[in-house]
């Protein structure tokens, strides 16, 4: 499935149908009097999160959704029918955006969250309800109020507990696929993540989803290479790992670069807690992760944790420490393997 986090889509409401004007006619009946009745309301457009969903690519192939007209009110005191409601069905953690694209309509964070983004036209009065002691035989019927039509973007950001930062062929990936099922592109070149990847990853008994986003370069903020068109995945995350390649010739640069994507980028990334991890120390020995750690420390102002995601050296203990950050209400139980029984006839 293709992943798009970006759509644009154009919604109208159905219009509301008019009232009737109708008399009573029959047989012996000498003062019928009014009988038209009401036009139907016009269908809304709503927004609903639903699970199982974490691309937008539906939207791509449809842009416009328009819900049904409400039917005219008829004789014999009929109202008409009222339009369907038509239903979007977003994944979660889409935001929904004005046509200005900085509006927040809404942020869709749970499964089963509706919003109404417009609202059906009523449907207008039948003469029937015009009638009074001083006119018993009203000619006039309200017809049925316009629908709203407006252009709105959806925005997806995955709901990630764990989010990875780091310059291309940093050890995202191989992170990610050696501490969960997922199983994304790796190579030796840049940029093979092109779109984001979510893996559920079990430490402990408990579990987390991370969130791989590719790569940043000097120069993001102002479109470089893949541009920062990914950092909002990140926004919702409670911990950002920031992976830096140890094998490159100037690891300490390579983390002021991100340093400076991120805080160029805003949304409150900088703010976020942070634990930054020097990789691939399988190609280091013994002196030369004393000497590349102390300068990370130094230039970061914090620890620095070591790991090797091909061995697996120190993965357990960045897991951990990624644990410490969550908030144990975004953790869940590990499933358990059931224990199994032995056949018997």
């Amino acid at each position: 499935m293709k992943f798009l986090d970006l759509a644009k889509v154009y919604i109208r409401s159905g219009s509301g149908g008019a009232g009737c004007v109708s008399f009573r006619r029959e047989k012996y009946i000498e003062f019928g009097g009014p009988d038209g009745g009401d036009g139907g309301d016009g269908g809304s457009v709503w927004a609903e999160a639903v699970d199982g969903l974490n691309t937008l690519i539906d939207f791509r192939y449809q842009q416009h959704f328009f819900a049904d007209n409400g039917r005219p009110g008829m004789g014999r005191q009929k109202t008409g029918a009222s339009g369907s409601d038509i239903v979007l069905r977003v994944p979660v953690g889409t935001e929904i955006l004005d046509e200005d694209e900085e509006t927040v309509i809404a942020d869709m964070t749970e499964v089963g969250q509706r919003v109404e983004l417009a609202r059906g036209g009523n449907g207008g009065w039948g003469n029937l309800r015009f009638k009074t002691s001083t006119n018993q035989a009203p000619r006039r019927a309200n017809p049925g109020q316009e629908g709203v039509e407006r252009t709105i973007w959806l925005r997806l950001k995955l709901i990630a507990d764990v989010g990875l930062l780091g310059l291309p062929n940093a050890g995202k990936s191989t992170f990610l696929a050696a501490t969960s099922n997922a199983r994304p592109k790796i190579a030796d070149y840049p940029f093979t993540t092109l779109h984001p990847n979510l893996g559920v990853v079990g430490v402990d008994n408990v579990e987390f989803v991370v969130a791989d986003i590719p790569g940043l370069i000097e120069g993001a903020s102002e479109g470089r290479g893949l541009g920062d068109l990914f950092l909002g995945h990140v926004e919702r995350c409670a911990v950002l790992l920031h992976l830096v390649d140890g094998s490159s010739g100037d690891p300490v640069a390579d983390y002021e670069t991100i340093v400076d994507e991120i805080a160029a980028y805003g949304a409150g990334l900088s703010d976020k807690p942070r634990v930054t991890v020097l990789n691939k120390i399988d190609t280091l020995d013994a002196e030369e992760r004393a000497f590349l750690r102390e300068e990370l420390e130094a230039a970061s102002g914090g620890p620095v944790m070591l790991m090797s995601a091909v061995s697996g050296e120190g993965v357990n203990e960045v897991l951990r420490a990624l644990r410490g950050h969550i908030d144990a209400g975004r953790l869940r139980e590990r499933a358990t393997p059931e224990e199994e029984t032995p056949w018997q006839p």
